[in-house]
């Protein structure tokens, strides 16, 4: 029973994991406002359309970073409060997006619009890559001890800043940045109703698609060619070869659901590109989805660590020896009924923002613009 409940509950980490990196399009959308707008009104443009679904992508991150709180407690003491810096850091981009979108228009602020534009590319590009690479030390690893009362001792004075002294942990971060690119051409192209601008999207997307593609298909080979962590049968962590893709071989399901998601990445990709449809976001969104969930939840099956430590084995995070009371356990799944419920008022609320598509008309008309 107790099992069941701590896979249930990374199965719920994992999905927020998933919906995060979806949603990071808006993150994406930033990159592209100096890069595809040639007047006021094309950045006026794509500003106010991401800027729409600002607030869920940061809703999603807390909601994660919630969820392996009460879920994981130990994980979350170990990675937000031993590798502080770097977590700060991601927190900051967020920060400066927030206040970005408060005052890019705003009246005689002090700051000037440029910077607050600036603030939502340093978004879009700095804060992406960092959360890749803090997402890339699932695989990689960290460098924590926990002592004989679960206390977190970081072994490195730079607190988290340490990851980037591995160039392997460099590749998901720039496949996460591309990949939110990816999503934001494509988001700006189904609610954006202005063909020159489209046009552009849909160029971005060519070249952004082909960078996203050559790096995912690096990070899969990396993980999956390098030694996994993993708990042995008496209790001890070892290393094992091919661990990654051995959890995804000795759970077809997992495999089916992250094969059938690149499969809908791809077809939205091809919605957008060959048959000209603006409605590839959604393809590429259940996929993306589907994929990430699959590859996290698989971390937490078949006795793998989902948060090593390599510079103390025996150290290294379980669903099992990191996770909440049974009680506590229970008690959020009973909570957890109500997620569904959520998901139906976000795809209801989304609906009803994105039933009119934006025009370069109701930018020129509109006075409470971002």
């Amino acid at each position: 029973m107790y099992e069941t409940y701590q896979l249930y509950w990374w199965f719920i980490v994992s999905l927020l994991a998933g919906i995060f990196v979806f949603m990071m399009f808006v993150q994406g959308g930033q990159t592209l406002i100096f890069c595809l707008s040639e007047n006021e009104l094309h950045k006026d443009m794509i500003v106010n359309s991401i800027g729409k679904k600002w607030e869920l992508t940061f809703t999603t991150l807390v909601m994660f970073g919630g969820a392996c709180f009460a879920a994981f407690p130990l994980f979350y003491a170990t990675s937000f409060g031993g590798g502080y810096w770097i977590w700060m850091a991601i927190l900051f981009c967020f920060i400066i997006q927030a206040v970005a979108y408060e005052y890019r228009k705003k009246p005689h602020n002090f700051l000037g619009q440029k910077t607050y534009e600036i603030f939502l590319l340093i978004n879009g590009s700095v804060g992406v890559f960092l959360i890749g690479l803090m997402l890339s030390t699932f695989f990689s690893g960290n460098e924590f001890k926990l002592n004989e009362t679960n206390f977190v001792l970081w072994q490195n004075s730079l607190r988290g800043l340490e990851i980037f002294k591995n160039p392997f942990n460099y590749i998901l971060g720039i496949t996460l940045v591309f990949s939110s690119r990816v999503g934001g051409n494509l988001y700006l192209m189904n609610n954006i109703d202005d063909e020159y601008l489209n046009a552009k999207f849909r160029k971005s997307l060519k070249v952004n698609f082909i960078i996203f593609l050559l790096f995912f298909i690096l990070f899969l080979l990396w993980i999956f060619t390098k030694d996994g962590f993993m708990m042995g049968e008496d209790g001890i962590v070892v290393m094992k070869k091919y661990q990654y893709i051995l959890n995804f071989i000795n759970t077809p399901i997992l495999l089916v659901t992250f094969v059938l998601g690149l499969i809908l990445v791809s077809y939205g990709i091809y919605k957008a590109l060959f048959a000209k449809s603006n409605k590839g976001i959604f393809f590429y969104g259940l996929g993306i989805v589907m994929a990430v969930t699959s590859l996290f939840f698989s971390l937490g099956l078949s006795g793998n660590l989902f948060y090593p430590s390599y510079t103390h084995l025996q150290s290294s995070l379980s669903i099992y020896n990191s996770s909440s009371s049974l009680y506590t356990l229970r008690v959020m799944s009973v909570i957890s009924v109500f997620i569904p419920f959520v998901l139906a008022y976000i795809i209801y609320v989304w609906r009803a923002m994105d039933k009119v598509k934006l025009t370069s008309k109701e930018i020129q008309n509109d006075e409470h613009i971002y």
